[in-house]
């Protein structure tokens, strides 16, 4: 079995940058993908990881997606000085190029493809690619949205190519909607693809009625595009796990996917200018949790959006941190999603019945078509500029949640207690243990009878039954104390030292 967790990160993608001023492109810096990489050093996971190196994505390979046309524009802009890739550049939606993007482009295409290559030969069994210029939005004939070539959607279809893969699963978890993905395998029941976006009653960029909910494919691939719109921003860890809860997991098993690639955006994160959403990084810890049950674990993660270089960072690592095979922190917060969420949820549900067996009895009779058709969400304040609607403006905003972010990192990663295993049998368990052992001396006679002074005499005073005791209070008095979360005894009298345990944490009013 395939072990161990891949990065693929290149330096040289951060060279594509903007060269002039551009109020929508200014948020796509370099940064975010060096501070990411950085940040995964400061935690020490870059080390853990199986490194592969990027390289270039063939013509071939882009052209299983793109057309000639977009890819000799793309070539063309290598020899252009700055007026013309400006003027190239006006030719697209939220686009810029820079002499250095076809090259930085074609690294993000085949560091992916290096990923798919790693996990699908078994030399990882999952795996990360820092890539930019992005993809999802990227469409067979042009560029679009920060994207130039559509990462992901090159992937798929050379996986599918290569590995003669019959399912695969695209589960888009960034904040805008991937409609280059979408318009690419919308009939094609090979490939599953999920959104969850910011839509707000098609207010949102980019603002296109196929990216609601009732958008569930063309002809054979009906039931295989799953939009999830949000119409509200602030949305947050609940409302997240709900949908993957209630829409995605469910379908997701059903459909068996032999991969899973992931357009990772996190821009859907707390912080982000864009998202405008509350979900703390945790929270990707869970979501990639939950996906890595599917597949055999085969799961490729592949940068997209996010602009809060804190969030973005702290995101990514948490990420990595779980396909590393960490343990998941807890999640905090409301726990109960918002009545929109449930909303957009049900419409989903409603508009997928047709196609999936697990939703044959659904009952959606009650639904009373809540969707963005209604148009009921307007804008505040409409007097106020697009630009300033869909970004943080104010500094002391970014201030407060870089701050958050900083304390709630060091309670997530340091949680008290600590996320230790006690066991007084070093040779015996710690082969069990998942995580680092703190190993537990056992308790004397004396210690013991101040412990449990108060029916000391109902013991028998043998060894063996003293020696049990001392191994189960020893690891318990550490519980207690908040110094470990659980632990392993090794016991031969088992019996004993449960039930004089069970009564020692009654006492102290011990709480699991």
């Amino acid at each position: 079995m395939a072990s161990g967790t891949v990065l693929i990160y290149d330096e040289e993608m951060t060279t594509h940058k903007l060269l002039w001023s551009d109020p929508i492109c200014d948020i796509e810096v370099p940064e975010r993908l060096s501070s990411s990489y950085e940040q995964l050093k400061c935690y020490h996971l870059v080390e853990r990881c199986v490194h592969v190196p990027a390289r270039e994505g063939s013509e071939e390979e882009i052209l299983l997606v793109h057309s000639s046309e977009h890819l000799e524009v793309a070539k063309s802009t290598q020899t252009m000085n700055e007026e013309e890739l400006k003027r190239v550049s006006e030719n697209y939606d939220a686009f810029f190029f820079h002499p250095n993007t076809y090259r930085c482009a074609r690294l993000a295409v085949g560091a992916t493809l290096q990923l798919v290559d790693a996990v699908m030969s078994g030399k990882g069994r999952n795996g990360m690619a820092l890539v930019r210029p992005p993809g999802h939005h990227s469409q067979r004939n042009a560029a679009n949205g920060f994207c130039l070539f559509n990462n992901v959607a090159i992937a798929a279809e050379y996986a599918k190519l290569k590995y003669d893969l019959q399912r695969i699963l695209i589960v888009d978890w960034d904040v805008h909607h991937g409609q280059g993905t979408q318009y690419i395998f919308e009939e094609d029941p090979s490939v599953l693809y999920f959104s969850w976006h910011r839509y707000e009653h098609q207010e949102f960029w980019p603002s296109l009625k196929e990216s609601d909910y009732d958008a569930v494919g063309l002809g054979k691939g009906k039931g295989f595009n799953i939009n999830l719109p949000w119409n509200k921003v602030g949305m947050g860890n609940s409302d997240y796990l709900a949908a993957f809860f209630h829409v995605l997991l469910p379908v997701a098993f059903e459909f068996d996917p032999e991969l899973v690639i992931v357009s990772s955006g996190y821009d859907s994160g707390i912080g982000d200018p864009e998202g405008q959403m509350n979900a703390t990084p945790e929270v990707f810890a869970h979501l990639t949790h939950f996906l890595m049950q599917l597949a055999n674990g085969k799961l490729c993660v592949i940068l997209e959006g996010g602009y809060h270089l804190k969030s973005l960072a702290e995101s990514v690592c948490m990420t990595v941190k779980t396909l590393l095979g960490d343990p998941v922190p807890q999640i905090t917060g409301e726990m109960a999603p918002c009545r929109s969420a449930v909303e957009s949820i049900q419409n989903v549900r409603a508009a997928h019945k047709p196609y999936w067996k697990w939703l044959t009895y659904e009952d959606t009779s009650f639904l009373q078509n809540l969707s963005t058709k209604s148009n009921l969400l307007k804008k505040a304040n409409s007097n106020l500029s697009t630009e300033h609607d869909s970004k943080i403006t104010n500094s002391n905003e970014n201030v407060k949640v870089e701050r958050f972010l900083e304390l709630h990192m060091k309670s997530i990663l340091f949680p008290v207690p600590p996320i230790k295993t006690a066991t007084t049998d070093s040779t015996g368990l710690a082969h069990f243990l998942p995580v680092a052992v703190h190993l537990v001396k056992e308790m004397d006679k004396t210690e013991i009878k101040t412990l449990v002074s108060g029916f000391y005499v109902d013991l028998v005073e043998d060894d063996k039954t003293l020696l049990s005791l001392g191994s189960m209070l020893a690891i318990l008095d550490k519980i207690l104390k908040k110094e470990v979360r659980n632990g392993i005894a090794a016991s031969p009298t088992p019996a004993v030292s449960a039930a004089v345990a069970l009564r020692h944490s009654v006492r102290f009013g011990f709480q699991r």
